[in-house]
């Protein structure tokens, strides 16, 4: 049995390849951060009768070893609710599992926040630190803005919507001097992207909550 790691669109709904959406089409057992997200997804594209279990942070070991028995018998999909599943998802316990078990595992790439974000930078980038999301607990979350100011190499930040606002004034505090790429809401109508320093493009954000993603050129 085969376990398909299929890359969901992060908002154009179109973003999905056509080997994805073939492969959900024909695999009954869809694993899901969310059963009203993924089916409503899979509902525009005419996908429908399809037998759901849940993965997400509330997922125990056991819930795990449940959908392992299933994926011993059948073919099943892996989807968040946008982007691809196990990075910076739920999702990577399973695939460890899963490897564990003799499940073979594939992967179906698509539509990806990091390289639509790096693609849009107006430097040439050889390398860079993806450091994703800081920690919501403040002590913890200063102690990451420290580490940070200790890498060379451009840093790729991201966090939760509500919290765009916070991440813009901590990047005033500790990154001040540094030009910043801010993406926001990639790949939707109203996609915004602004590069500068901080203080520049902080008075040009239409927004005061957005998916977003950062690039900090170190």
């Amino acid at each position: 049995m085969t376990l398909y790691i299929i890359a969901t669109p992060i908002g154009h709904p179109e973003d999905i390849s056509l080997r994805s959406l073939n492969q959900l089409k024909k695999t009954n057992l869809i694993i899901c951060e969310s059963t009203k997200e993924s089916s409503r997804f899979l509902k525009k594209h005419q996908i429908t009768g399809k037998q759901y279990e849940l993965l997400n942070e509330h997922s125990t070991q056991d819930d795990i070893l449940e959908i392992i028995k299933l994926l011993k018998q059948q073919d099943a999909c892996l989807v968040s609710d946008c982007g691809t599943p196990s990075f910076c998802d739920p999702g990577f316990q399973l695939i460890t599992l899963c490897r564990n078990a003799n499940i073979k595992i594939q992967t179906q790439p698509g539509a990806s926040s990091l390289m639509g974000l790096l693609s849009l930078s107006s430097l040439k980038l050889e390398q860079f630190y993806f450091r994703g999301f800081l920690p919501a607990n403040n002590e913890l979350r200063k102690k990451a803005w420290q580490d940070l100011k200790k890498i060379k190499q451009p840093i790729v930040l991201m966090d939760t919507p509500y919290r765009l606002e916070k991440m813009v004034k901590e990047l005033e505090q500790h990154f001040s001097k540094n030009n910043i790429l801010l993406n926001l809401n990639l790949t939707q109508e109203n996609e915004t992207v602004l590069e500068g320093k901080i203080h520049e493009i902080k008075k040009k954000i239409p927004f005061k909550k957005a998916e977003f993603m950062i690039l900090i050129y170190t």
